[in-house]
């Protein structure tokens, strides 16, 4: 699993970011988590506010920070789609 967290470096973008890790841990997922800060690279996702969230390069948030119980229901959403 390919978990991404794209921003411009901002409080809620960090604010998610270690969120996102800590649902991860939560999970025991195998999970690379990366944190993109290039502009060029968040507007191919097509997101209109950041912090955006995406997962296996399908984009589950943005412009909000959900929480670590939110975040791990999106995670586990994503493993079940894998499993299909």
């Amino acid at each position: 699993m390919h978990i991404k967290v794209l921003g411009t470096g901002c409080a809620k973008c960090h604010s998610l970011l270690k969120n996102v890790k800590e649902a991860v841990a939560d999970l025991k997922v195998d999970a690379v988590v990366e944190e993109v800060n290039d502009m060029k690279q968040i507007m191919q996702y097509s997101i209109l506010m950041t912090p955006g969230l995406v997962i296996d390069e399908k984009v589950v948030s943005s412009g909000s920070v959900p929480n670590k119980e939110a975040l791990k229901k999106l995670i586990n959403s994503a493993l079940q789609r894998k499993e299909v």
